[in-house]
């Protein structure tokens, strides 16, 4: 099979794996500004940037969930929010595991450490950028007032804190149990970003 039509069907394949995990397995919570969740979305977001690198990952995490947002009325108005930040953890985490780390290489406890720190890195950047993106994004854009945006941001640190904790202990586990798998078939060479 070409590499590209590979990488493009893997794509497709993790963006469902973000829709279903962040449609299907969350739990809604309503605030005064809007809706948060604790969601897997971004497991599987975080997976496809340490299988395809950054942009594919984000590209991915970005469509699933993405579209979950566009499907579901309570978080339509959010969507373009959802699709800067999910690719924003995708490039950060890809950065990390595949620049820095150079994971395709690594093996071991050096492995299990760089895909480790690599989830974690994503995770930060949406620990952090989330509450502040969701604030600015709600008060400025969607014109809600101050007080509920603030409400709305606190909710989303808690949310998104726990979201993150979860993240990285599945996504790192995940990777270490199906990337052997899927370099012994020949795959994981060939949708891997090239160094």
């Amino acid at each position: 099979m070409n590499t590209k039509i590979l990488k493009i069907v893997v794509i497709g394949l993790m963006a469902a794996l973000c829709y279903i995990s962040f449609m299907f397995l969350q739990i809604k919570i309503p605030t005064p500004g809007g809706f948060t969740s604790f969601h897997l979305g971004n497991t599987f977001c975080v997976l496809a940037s340490l299988l395809l690198g950054g942009v594919s990952g984000g590209v991915a995490g970005a469509i699933g969930m993405g579209i979950g947002d566009l499907l579901d009325p309570s978080y339509v108005i959010v969507a373009p929010k959802t699709i800067i930040l999910k690719l924003g953890i995708g490039i950060v985490t890809g950065l990390v595991a595949h620049r820095l780390f150079h994971i395709q290489h690594q093996q071991g406890k050096a492995l299990w450490k760089a895909v480790f720190l690599s989830t974690l890195a994503g995770m930060l950047f949406n620990v952090i950028g989330e509450p502040i993106f969701s604030y600015f994004y709600t008060a400025f854009i969607l014109g809600a007032p101050d007080n509920a945006a603030k409400a709305l941001a606190s909710w989303n640190a808690i949310t998104t804190s726990i979201n993150a904790i979860i993240a990285v202990i599945l996504s790192t586990i995940l990777y270490m149990v199906i990337s052997p798998r899927l370099q012994h078939v020949g795959l994981l060479k060939k949708i891997a970003p090239k160094e």
